[in-house]
């Protein structure tokens, strides 16, 4: 799937957020590093474009007010499949849901020795 560097950028932050949803203002910060910056109204033309797309396409949830006419999105929030693609770009592996088994062998239960060892 491709990504955007600012779509990229929104899912690392929410996938890092210790909260679940994250403020716009904290995703504007992606301007801060660059150093050929765009006008401030454009920073947040893209940046509502880019949430747009992900919500359209099932990796964020968005909360926010709604006039008439559209959408006004405050915060984000990921889902399990933005979650999933968001680990995916920081390149942590995944663990599987696997139970550890306890041994079923009576000899190591009852503390004695197995055979050829004293």
């Amino acid at each position: 799937m491709q990504l955007s560097d600012l779509q990229r950028y929104i899912l690392t932050q929410a996938l890092a957020a210790n909260r679940a949803t994250v403020h716009k203002g904290v995703l504007l910060r992606f301007y801060a590093s660059r150093l050929k910056r765009p006008k401030p109204r454009d920073e947040i033309s893209d940046l509502t474009r880019s949430v747009e797309r992900l919500i359209d396409r099932g990796l964020v949830i968005g909360y926010g007010s709604k006039t008439a006419q559209r959408w006004f999105v405050t915060e984000v929030r990921l889902t399990p499949a933005g979650r999933r693609l968001a680990r995916e770009l920081l390149g942590t592996q995944q663990q599987l849901p696997l139970k550890k088994q306890k041994s079923k062998s009576k000899n190591q239960s009852y503390g004695i020795p197995f055979r050829g060892t004293e």
